[in-house]
């Protein structure tokens, strides 16, 4: 998929919602992309690949350790001390480390990739270990209540992180499944992406934000992991581009969802997501046109 389409099916969703009111085409439009196509993309592309290749793109998984541990201990530092609103505390170390690695990490990385197999080990490992770390800190700064078991259920409910860990069972089990059937299971899935762009042009309400707040959630949730990750890994390209797009990625939209659950600053947090999420997009199609 290449820059104009991209942009094109965004505006799309951003003229659908303007002209469709109601909510329940986009709620199943996102249950589709995101519960049910992107489930069979996921599977298909982890469970083609072999132990081999999975011992190859180990540093995948030490990446997705390095940013959560920068991005959650810069952003809570930061807001023990010099933030004095503790909600808005507590807001900005949830957005600075819940990235939205699936509905604009994987079409960005397929600008650069054509294999998104380390887009999604990473941003499947990335949600696996991040969902109970918001949950706790939106929590603790609110009066809501959390418990492990819980939000390590809600993520293990989302079908694309089922199909991921299932796919990496056979691979590190030794099971191939037939060439054909993950070739067709593709092939429906890749329409996840075009849909997912299409989701995300229909959200697109900026309603208000702040300069300050979104200089400290772009600071600590795109600023420092673009630059450690561009500084410091050494790896090939799919790997490279893969692990940079991934850990740049703007807040997620569940992160928000947390916010409103838990009411910390959700209309601060919506009006930050939706400006970073326009800037990071200009960011790498700039970046992508110059390579």
């Amino acid at each position: 998929m290449n820059i104009y389409e991209m942009l094109a099916l965004i505006g799309i969703g951003l003229i659908l919602r303007r002209l469709v009111k109601s909510e329940i085409p986009f709620i199943y439009l996102n249950k589709l992309a995101s519960q049910g196509l992107l489930t069979f993309y996921v599977f298909s592309n982890v469970a083609s690949k072999d132990i081999e290749y999975l011992m190859e793109i180990k540093v995948v998984f030490l990446y997705v350790f390095l940013v959560i541990v920068l991005s959650l201990g810069a952003s809570f530092l930061y807001g023990r001390f010099f933030v004095q609103d503790k909600k808005w505390r507590g807001a900005l170390i949830i957005l600075s480390t819940y990235p939205n690695t699936v509905a604009m990490g994987f079409p960005i990385a397929s600008l650069f990739l054509d294999d998104l197999t380390p887009a999604i080990i990473y941003a499947n490992t990335n949600t696996l270990i991040v969902l109970p770390i918001v949950t706790f800190v939106a929590a603790h700064y609110s009066s809501g209540k959390a418990s492990l078991r819980e939000s390590l259920l809600r993520a293990l409910k989302f079908p694309p992180t089922t199909a991921n860990l299932l796919a990496l069972s056979f691979v590190l089990l030794g099971i191939k499944l037939p060439s054909g059937l993950l070739s067709c299971m593709n092939k429906i899935g890749w329409w996840s992406i075009p849909a997912i762009l299409i989701y995300f042009g229909s959200r697109i309400n900026l309603q208000k934000f702040e300069w300050r707040k979104l200089l400290e959630v772009g600071t600590f949730r795109i600023v420092l992991p673009f630059v450690f990750v561009a500084s410091t890994l050494r790896a090939d390209p799919e790997i490279f581009y893969a692990v940079l797009v991934e850990a740049s990625m703007p807040p997620a939209i569940m992160a928000n969802a947390i916010l409103a659950h838990y009411k910390l600053k959700e209309e601060e947090g919506i009006g930050v997501t939706i400006v970073l999420t326009l800037a990071v997009l200009a960011l790498f199609l700039a970046l992508r046109l110059f390579l």
